[in-house]
């Protein structure tokens, strides 16, 4: 029995021994950017570019010249922002004191209606010219 597993042993020995002699072969892997912004050949850049292209489905509106802008329309659009800011900080101001008064202003294509009430200033803000109208309420402190 002694004998049968040393012979057993033996050939196991003999076939992982034989296993390991075989010789392995294997080769370096390196990374090769596709990309010349990344270090990649310079000479890819015209494929990548043309299958981006290829790929892109918004189309530019060519017919606008994006960087014209009529000063006269910032300019009203610039004051509009500039009395809205100003009619804003009255009003907190005056919600603080407590000297609140209804009033309406008119100015450009708005209509503002200030209404002191109970629950605090409501104030109404109509566009003559689409007919859209907004609703802010000022809580009392």
């Amino acid at each position: 029995m002694r004998r049968t597993i040393s012979i057993i042993t033996i050939i196991c020995t003999a076939i992982l021994l034989s296993f390991g002699l075989q010789t392995s072969s294997a080769q370096e892997l390196i990374y090769q950017p596709l990309n010349p912004a990344f270090g990649g050949n310079p000479g890819n850049y015209s494929w990548l570019k043309s299958s981006a292209d290829t790929q892109n489905r918004h189309q530019e509106d060519r017919t606008v010249d994006r960087f014209t802008r009529d000063p006269l329309a910032d300019f009203q659009t610039s004051l509009q922002r500039q009395v809205l800011s100003q009619l804003t900080r009255d009003l907190v101001l005056r919600q603080f004191e407590g000297d609140v008064q209804e009033s309406r202003f008119e100015f450009g294509e708005f209509t503002i209606e200030v209404i002191p009430g109970v629950d605090g200033i409501e104030i109404k803000i109509f566009n003559i010219l689409t007919g859209d109208e907004t609703s802010i309420t000022i809580p009392n402190f």
